[in-house]
């Protein structure tokens, strides 16, 4: 018997990034939503940017627990509008973000010294690098504590 939309949904909503482990899709705001049209169920999910190397990893984890819930004909459609931004990220996704000790991103248009510290909690911050362990991330340093931490970039 296949699961409930909603069963499915919270299946789906708990999948983790491959990248950022320590967030689930929906945490991220890729999910964008999962519905029954006429009998079919469609799932909807955004990229977080165009050519994201870990979507086809997420896309195919997406399709496995459909599948393995009963939904073997199911839709998965890519959404590219409305654009995703790291304003999507839901709050228990940037509070997952601090605890795992990298800085959540902060609203679109904040500049590198406004970024907190995931340690300490100071905003006395500067960019190392622009480039992080995946191309989501940036590298930080603290000038309070000293300690470098990964960043999500904001877009």
């Amino acid at each position: 018997m296949a699961e409930t939309v909603d069963e499915l949904r919270r299946r789906l909503a708990a999948i983790p990034d491959p990248e950022l482990p320590a967030l689930t899709i929906a945490d991220l705001g890729i999910l964008r939503s999962v519905k029954l049209i006429d009998d079919r169920l469609e799932v909807r999910l955004t990229p977080t940017y165009f050519g994201c190397p870990a979507f086809e990893a997420i896309r195919g984890e997406v399709r496995r627990v459909l599948d393995e819930a009963g939904y073997p004909s199911a839709k998965v459609e890519v959404e590219y509008a409305p654009a995703w931004s790291t304003d999507d990220v839901t709050e228990a996704g940037r509070r997952r973000l601090a605890e795992a000790g990298i800085a959540p991103p902060p609203p679109t248009g904040t500049r590198a010294g406004e970024v907190g510290c995931p340690r300490c909690g100071s905003r006395e911050t500067e960019m190392l690098s622009r480039f992080g362990s995946t191309p989501c991330q940036a590298v930080m340093r603290c000038v309070s504590c000293g300690e470098p931490f990964p960043a999500m970039k904001a877009h």
